[in-house]
């Protein structure tokens, strides 16, 4: 694994080497704050090797999300809660970004983080998103129809005060989360927006709203912005023709390339995130990677979804990716980087009942008792 394990230069950091962890939703936060057991299982992935820790998706505002439990960055006290997190990181040896999240259309109106936004569900278009469930709330609803942003430069200001408070505490960038169909995807997709005017219609228009955001990240980041994307849809109810899907992302990465991102996350296509309706998977299957790499010429491409660690050490030598990204197996394994490094077998098991949580379970169950090697 001598590629992988090489130091990458990203942006104005050097991360110590190529294997980076993906965000992932683990829904343990005290009512929108990081919390100490927060600080636990971001630490023992950091003293486990990961050369970039992404954090779970971030919410910029108030937002009745699926996840009762996600962290915010929108307070002071969140402020404080994640600068123990990145400090601890840093004194462990990784650096860590924070994937900044606004949910558009997937938040429900009955959550009681929406209602005390005293908001409705924003999207770019009054489109429902198929599928969904609220567990916590009566009757486990679904998605309903948004109200359409009339003018989304509100929440691209919300971007912009996020990556601010991202700084205050003390993170070493921003990942801005076009990906999975929330809110930025929703823009990006022309079955999910159907805007008239210069937000929708041409790709250059459904990618305004990104860029633009990318634009106020680096207004407050400089060289240190990346973002995630999954062009071949699928989950939340996303997906476009293929030739849309390749006309609309080559626009955005070939912008893009033009800003100057420390790097760009491509999610690959994986049939756990691809849903049926009507009888129909939801995603536009193509190869990622091949479709899309060459669109950045400059900028460090990082691959995510189902990378092995042999075929992670392949695309590094190839020069098809600069690093990659890990996401369920750095869950299973706080110690990944190293059990990679020293070939220990990948061996434990995810616990799918406390995955995000579980109402009366110790919050520890299947987030921070995950066993390490033994070396």
């Amino acid at each position: 694994m001598s590629a992988l394990f090489t130091p990458l230069k990203l942006g104005s950091t050097t991360i110590p080497n190529r294997l980076g962890m993906s965000a992932l939703t683990r829904n343990r936060s005290s009512a929108t704050v990081p919390n100490d057991i927060m600080l636990k299982y971001y630490v023992q992935r950091a003293k486990g090797g990961a050369g970039l820790i992404v954090t779970e998706a971030i919410l910029i505002t108030r937002q009745g999300t699926e996840w009762q439990q996600a962290p915010g960055l929108w307070n002071k006290a969140q402020v404080e809660g994640w600068k123990k997190i990145t400090d601890a990181v840093h004194a462990a040896g990784s650096k860590i970004y924070a994937q900044l999240w606004h949910l558009g259309r997937l938040s429900h109106p009955q959550a009681p983080e929406q209602l005390a936004a005293g908001v409705p569900v924003y999207a770019p278009s009054a489109l429902s998103a198929r599928g969904g469930k609220f567990r916590f709330l009566l009757g486990e609803p679904g998605y309903v129809t948004p109200t359409e942003i009339a003018d989304p430069t509100a929440i691209i200001a919300q971007f912009k005060e996020a990556a601010i408070n991202a700084k205050e505490a003390g993170f070493d960038g921003v990942e801005l989360h076009g990906a999975n169909g929330y809110i930025v995807h929703q823009f990006l997709d022309s079955t999910s927006n159907k805007r008239a005017d210069k937000w929708g219609g041409s790709p250059e228009n459904r990618t305004r709203f990104a860029l633009e955001i990318l634009k106020e990240l680096k207004a407050v980041w400089g060289p240190d912005v990346a973002i995630r994307i999954s062009p071949a849809g699928g989950y939340n109810d996303m997906g476009m023709p293929l030739q849309d899907t390749i006309d609309t992302f080559g626009h955005l990465l070939r912008e893009a390339e033009a800003l100057g991102l420390s790097y760009v996350a491509l999610v690959r296509y994986n049939p756990w995130t691809d849903p049926e309706f009507d009888g129909k998977k939801r995603a536009t299957q193509h190869d990622v990677v091949e479709t899309f790499r060459p669109f950045l010429t400059k900028t460090p491409v990082f691959v995510n979804s189902g990378v092995t660690p042999d075929e992670a050490e392949e695309l590094i030598k190839s020069g098809k990716a600069a690093g990659v990204f890990m996401g369920m197996n750095w869950l299973t394994h706080p110690d990944l980087g190293r059990r990679i490094r020293e070939g220990k077998p990948l061996d434990n098991a995810p616990n799918f009942a406390t995955l995000y949580g579980a109402e009366g379970v110790d919050p520890a169950l299947g987030y921070i008792d995950y066993k390490e090697a033994t070396y």
